[in-house]
């Protein structure tokens, strides 16, 4: 047992002195220097090896795919597919897509190939629409609104249609026209009356019957305020005779400011009695109320006959006309009295570059040196607004950029 003991010892003092005698060593993120400096503690990932991730093989064992399926409908809530039927589901789903594509590059039965979204000319039906009556009834605005952009110019001041404006509409195979006339007026003799605007509206009463319906609109919140017997001596010279070759219908617009709408009953019993009046119509040109109706009946009206104005394409001419009455509607809205009346507004310059904008000059000009001041404005700050304000509103009809060039003259004096 001694012997035993002493050997025991022997060895433990053998494997033990190995482990002491060997020098302190330190571990760091960087070479430790020969200095009595510590080394400095800054951390370098490159410095280390990460441990390695191990392989699918070496990780989880292998499941059983019935129980891989139990577990999935058990976390996602729903069956999930074998990986066949998966296949099955894409290759399905492929097969749709080429045939959708497929169908969607043939051209449809009933059109022929190449005239998409053309109607042929013996397909086409169309209208000439007039508008008329007295100054300030709401002509113009009712036109913006069937249209659907701006052709008019839309102020609150009387007689602001200087000439016959043109608005087209084309909705499937029908087209139809609208044309706003100036403000006509009925004198105490029941004669047109010949006011400071006669050109205009001996123009507008020799195109009456010109169009294939006309539509005779009158202000009804102002009838039942404050009645103008001029007004309701245009309604019923207009409507007292039967056209064979045309369709007159009565528009009583602004009904949006009448309050009570049984007052609206009163004036169209005051006019029922017109036997030139094929329909009537309570409208708002505003608000839009009653509009559609108004749409659709001249829409069934429309007669078989070639469209006069190429659908969807605003020419240059409708163009320079639009931006004449949007310049004269900005004009009207900042100069006041009877100045607007006796100016005369050209176009002097139109011209459209290579990036889509376009140039447009236009003059006033006045009769006195008095008046071309007042439009001018201080220091040229009214027709600067004037300017700007049509500028802004041009860009947002022609959705292009637009350079307006506006200048007032002075008409020279004829010699003697």
């Amino acid at each position: 047992m001694r012997a035993l003991r002493l050997t025991s010892a022997a060895a433990t003092s053998a494997t033990i002195r190995p482990f002491v005698s060997l020098p302190l060593r330190l571990f760091s993120g960087q070479t430790a220097s020969d200095s009595d400096t510590p080394p400095n503690p800054e951390f370098d990932s490159s410095d280390y090896t990460l441990p390695s991730t191990p392989s699918p093989s070496q990780s989880n064992p292998r499941l059983d795919s019935h129980y891989r399926a139990r577990a999935d409908e058990a976390l996602f809530g729903k069956k999930m597919q074998s990986p066949l039927q998966e296949e099955k589901e894409r290759e399905r789903a492929t097969r749709l897509a080429r045939s959708l594509l497929e169908a969607s590059l043939e051209s449809p039965d009933n059109v022929e190939e190449g005239d998409d979204m053309v109607v042929r000319e013996e397909d086409q039906m169309s209208l000439s629409v007039g508008i008329i009556g007295a100054p300030n009834a709401g002509k113009s605005c009712l036109t913006n609104l069937m249209v659907g952009t701006k052709v008019a110019a839309v102020s609150r001041k009387t007689n602001t249609t200087a000439h016959e404006t043109l608005g087209v509409i084309t909705k499937g195979n029908t087209q139809i026209c609208f044309f706003d006339t100036p403000g006509l007026m009925i004198g105490s003799h029941g004669h047109p009356k010949a006011t400071d605007v006669r050109f205009r509206v001996e123009s507008a009463w020799n195109t009456i019957n010109l169009y294939d319906i006309l539509i005779v609109i009158f202000d009804v919140h102002r009838h039942l305020t404050i009645p103008d017997k001029r007004v309701i001596k245009l309604i019923k010279l207009l409507g007292k005779e039967e056209q064979p070759d045309q369709k007159r219908i009565l528009c009583m617009n602004k009904v949006d400011l009448v309050t009570d709408k049984k007052d609206l009953l009163k004036v169209a019993r005051e006019f029922e009695d017109l036997p030139g009046y094929d329909r009537y119509f309570m409208i708002s040109g505003l608000k839009g109320a009653g509009v559609k109706d108004l749409e659709q009946y001249l829409m069934d009206q429309a007669v078989k006959r070639p469209w006069e104005e190429e659908p969807e394409v605003i020419t240059e001419e409708v163009m320079k006309n639009i931006s004449m009455e949007v310049v004269r509607e900005r004009m009207l809205d900042h100069i006041h009295q009877e100045i607007p009346y006796v100016i005369d507004h050209k176009l002097m310059g139109w011209k459209e570059f290579r990036n889509g904008s376009i140039r447009i000059e236009q003059h006033f000009i006045t009769q006195k040196q008095s008046q071309r001041q007042i439009l001018v404005g201080k220091k040229g700050s009214k027709i600067g607004r004037i300017g700007i304000e049509a500028n802004r509103e041009l860009r947002s009809i022609f959705k292009r950029e637009v350079h307006l060039i506006l200048q007032v003259r002075v008409a020279k004096r004829k010699s003697a």
